[in-house]
């Protein structure tokens, strides 16, 4: 997927691995991350049944002992762990807040700031909320929780590890709720350390939330979806275009247009004022450097790690929301054990093809393989932030020329959504006419994974000469 400060994700399609129902952990003071990897509230832990007391002997002729009972099984209420469910929405300029994956909220200071934590509900009810934290030693913070509407003002002690009173929201519909945590007075240094945020009532039945804490740092990222198009043997080239609506385009988006077997090309939001075009390719698994062949102007070029390696490019380009864009990549083998990877965008702004580099791969013999888009956050920051994309216009070359137009896809999504992670995922065609892919944000239209989505054919051949690219 994408590359973020030199690291260069796993591949979509091969998600990680499930997160495995066996993990135990062991408690805590606070019982944080224990509660929420034991089942977060989609599972309730039962606490270990007490014996009874057996019954006196009446002597020879007494009646055998009466057999143990159970105690009545208590239910624990979630504990949503603000490692891998909450964000830092609004702050002022000079804000020192972060969350840890492992210990919540940090360093907050700043009355300005606001932590949005989500849940999923299954269902209407009573929600009963409770943080759980702590003041500074020998300081009182007074807080302000808002939900669904409805503001409590509560107070944060030092050492007590929750506040000091219970606030109650009733739940309308089943979805995702946002809970807001603001400071608004303290007398110590900084507000506190919030770890935690305890549910009960009738809504916390079948609440749904990030409850794995060693994924903690992809679920905050949100999920990544993906569309897979068959193409016919011998493609040498894919065509496609991409449209990002106007307000889609957070930082840490990766909208992947024509990925292929070995690698893939799109446009990022890397910062407030950087955005790039984006062309990869991946080393061979069994050893070997892909490495560069050419380059175009002003394309910079690197090798990337972390995450797998491989050759990067990429063209810093101010490309703007609501204009659409045309990528062709190629793939063939080079005659002697290798395969080359080329890479062109073109630009409306400008009315031109941009050339963006060849790669060689050693040790494979291939044309274009694999063809697939994808959306995805790479910075866990904006996890809290939709994204869209419309991917229009798929089209498969092969190496005699002849052009053939891909209308079939079939939507998927990573790990974080098949492990309920996170639901906020969907994919199909749109009125337009286009596929799409959106994620993040916590809506509630969630869309099934592995189906496949049919557009329109429109016929219409794409206007360019592949002879003639830059």
């Amino acid at each position: 997927m994408p590359q973020h400060q030199a690291i260069e994700p796993l591949k979509p399609i091969q998600t990680r691995q499930p997160i495995s129902a066996a993990r135990k952990f062991t408690f805590s003071a606070l019982l944080l991350l224990s509660l929420a990897a034991c089942g977060g509230g989609n599972v309730a832990e039962a606490e270990a049944p007490a014996l009874a007391a057996p019954a006196a002997a009446a002597g020879p002729t007494a009646h055998a002992l009466a057999a143990p009972t159970a105690a009545p099984v208590k239910a624990r209420s979630p504990l949503v762990a603000l490692g891998g469910n909450a964000y830092i929405t609004a702050a002022g300029p000079d804000t020192t807040e972060w969350i840890s994956n492992e210990e919540g909220l940090m360093d907050w200071t700043d009355p300005a700031t606001v932590i949005s934590t989500y849940v999923r509900v299954a269902q209407p009810g009573k929600f009963n909320i409770v943080l759980k934290g702590s003041a500074p030693a020998g300081g009182v913070s007074t807080l302000r929780i808002t939900a669904l509407g409805k503001s409590f003002t509560q107070r944060l002690n030092a050492g007590t590890g929750q506040v000091t009173s219970l606030a109650t929201v009733d739940v309308a519909q089943a979805g995702y709720v946002k809970i807001d945590v603001q400071g608004l007075k303290r007398t110590g240094a900084a507000f506190g350390n919030l770890t935690a945020i305890e549910l009960s009532g009738t809504a916390a039945t079948g609440l749904q939330y990030a409850n794995a804490p060693d994924d903690y740092y992809w679920s905050r990222r949100g999920p990544s979806v993906h569309l897979s198009y068959a193409v016919p043997a011998n493609t040498e080239y894919a065509y496609s275009e991409l449209q990002i609506p106007v307000g889609e385009d957070p930082i840490g988006s990766y909208f992947m247009a024509n990925g292929f077997g070995q690698g893939y090309m799109g446009i990022q939001v890397n910062g407030p004022d950087e955005r790039r075009v984006l062309f990869s390719v991946w080393d061979p698994d069994g050893g070997g450097k892909t490495t560069l062949v050419k380059k175009g102007q002003d394309v910079v070029v690197n090798d990337f790690g972390g995450e797998g390696t491989g050759g990067q490019s990429y063209l810093l380009y101010p490309w703007v929301a609501g204009n659409t864009y045309k990528f062709i990549t190629r793939v063939r083998p080079d005659g002697q054990g290798a395969s080359l990877y080329s890479a062109w965008f073109f630009a409306p702004e400008h009315g031109q093809w941009h050339f963006i580099a060849t790669w060689t791969r050693p040790n494979i013999n291939t044309w274009l393989t694999d063809f697939y888009a994808f959306a995805e956050n790479f910075d866990g920051d904006f996890g809290w932030r939709e994204r869209k994309m419309l991917h229009g216009q798929q089209w498969a070359v092969n190496k005699d020329g002849s052009w053939k137009e891909l209308n079939r896809a079939r939507f998927t999504v990573d790990a974080t959504g098949d492990n309920k992670q996170r639901l906020d995922y969907a994919g199909g065609v749109d009125a337009s006419g286009k596929f799409f892919l959106r994620n993040g944000g916590f809506f509630n239209e969630t869309v099934t994974a592995g189906q496949y989505f049919t557009r329109p054919l429109t016929g219409a051949k794409p206007d360019v000469r592949l002879d003639t690219l830059p």
